[in-house]
């Protein structure tokens, strides 16, 4: 391997999943160990296995406090453009009495250790990740956002987890396109200067961030967001006129107020919203949708004729009087529509209390990926045979089944959906609970 250019021997060890290992490498050769100070990329991970031992008094020689690894790799290294310092979620599973509440030695946003290592490499910095260990961090607040705004003038990306932050203190940071927080406690305000001292974010990611109360995101370049609501906030609002995909995901805010005339990708999980406000989704194409009402979230789009693709689910089964009709009525120039295991049995159940009556835009749908979880044979193919007659241009139909229909069922539900409609191509999935999709058949 010493054979191989110099430049490619250091993108290796950029790449390698534990930069720890880079202590090894040194020992080595003098060409690696020369090599690895060049090293663009430092991450490090603090496994369970790793936690234990450095607590366990019989373990000889002691590990070296994850905090001083970092140290000397930092100390070490030239040309470093990304960290990731990490502690593995399976630190997560330790009870209270595993864990010694009082220690910092893994409190990794603690401003007193960062600021050991951060000045050496900030002003090539690019990309910064710390996921902290939430019992040493959640009850210690870090100004840890200031003292990075305040020498990383050269970031790009920038990703914490698992902490309590404080935005006094914080500076603009005009460089930063991506910002992702995830389970970080913040307030309304603090949220509101992420805004003001964020302001060329492109990509933002909000996974689980308590003490909101009426959130608000307000940036003008904003491309992509993931913004998840651990809480129940009373109102949330997005203004993003260049926002193109969106995954949102709350509970039951008292308002949800969207001015994104950008939207192409929208994924909303939503239990009700009483009050839904947008200016229009002229360019909405893909839309996802999982409520407990879906009837009732779906008539809240003004207009859906620009949608092509829809899927739609349920957290759990409630029948509300969902019904493939009102899905045409809203969205009448889908092309594709997927309906997750309690959708199709809501749809289902509909039917037969009411049968189906056609609608011109079934006319235009030419695929359907259908979740099953339970099949009454009659009934199931009854409803797909009312839904095919109607939707006349229909090519592609694919069948979920789930292990609790059984084999037998599954196989003998297909073969009579291909004799009666040889002209559509049937695909047939078997899911498997703990594995990926299993294709059992394809085709005709």
């Amino acid at each position: 391997m010493e054979e191989l250019p110099p430049s490619l021997i250091v993108d290796i060890l950029s790449r390698l999943p534990d930069s720890a290992e880079l202590a090894r490498c040194r020992l080595v050769s003098k060409t690696f160990k020369s090599l690895s100070y060049e090293v663009r990329s430092v991450r490090l991970l603090c496994t369970l296995s790793r936690y234990l031992k450095s607590r366990a008094p019989e373990t000889i020689p002691p590990v070296t406090p994850f905090k001083t690894v970092l140290n000397t790799l930092v100390c070490d290294s030239r040309s470093l453009e990304s960290v990731s310092i990490r502690v593995d979620k399976s630190l997560g599973t330790l009870s209270n009495d595993d864990v010694e509440d009082e220690s910092d030695d893994l409190y990794l946003t603690d401003v007193r250790f960062v600021k050991d290592w951060l000045p050496r490499v900030a002003g090539r910095l690019r990309s910064l990740s710390v996921s902290d260990f939430w019992v040493q961090s959640c009850w210690r607040k870090s100004e840890v956002l200031s003292l990075i705004s305040s020498c990383c003038h050269s970031l790009l990306e920038l990703e914490v987890k698992n902490a309590w932050l404080s935005v006094d203190g914080l500076n603009a940071m005009p460089t930063l396109t991506s910002l992702t927080l995830e389970f970080i406690r913040l307030d309304d305000e603090d949220l509101n200067k992420v805004n003001n001292f964020f302001p060329c974010l492109k990509v933002l990611n909000l996974i689980g961030v308590g003490g909101l109360k009426e959130p608000k995101i307000h940036l003008l370049h904003l491309n992509t967001c993931h913004w998840t609501v651990s809480n129940a906030p009373l109102s949330l609002a997005i203004f993003a006129p260049n926002l193109v995909n969106l995954t949102l995901k709350c509970v039951k805010p008292r308002s949800l107020v969207l001015e994104t005339p950008s939207l192409s990708d929208f994924h909303l999980t939503l239990e009700e919203a009483n009050e839904f406000k947008v200016k229009g989704f002229p360019h909405l194409k893909n839309l996802l949708l999982q409520s407990v009402d879906l009837c009732s979230l779906i008539r809240m789009f003004p207009s859906g004729r620009t949608i092509k693709k829809l899927t739609m689910d349920s957290p759990h089964l409630k029948m509300t009087g969902f019904c493939l009709e009102t899905v045409f009525d809203v969205f009448p120039n889908l092309s594709y529509l997927n309906l997750g295991i309690r959708a199709w049995m809501q749809a289902e159940g509909y039917f037969v209390t009411r049968c189906m009556e056609g609608r011109t835009g079934m006319k235009v749908l030419k695929e359907i990926v259908a979740h099953m979880g339970t099949v009454s044979e009659d009934v199931t193919l009854s409803f797909i045979f009312s839904i095919l007659d109607n939707c006349t241009n229909l090519s592609d139909m694919a069948l979920m089944t789930y292990p609790q229909i059984g084999f037998l069922t599954a196989s003998d539900l297909v073969s009579r959906c291909r004799a009666a409609y040889p002209r559509v191509t049937w695909k047939w999935k078997m899911l498997k609970e703990g594995t990926e999709d299993v294709w059992v058949s394809d085709g005709i």
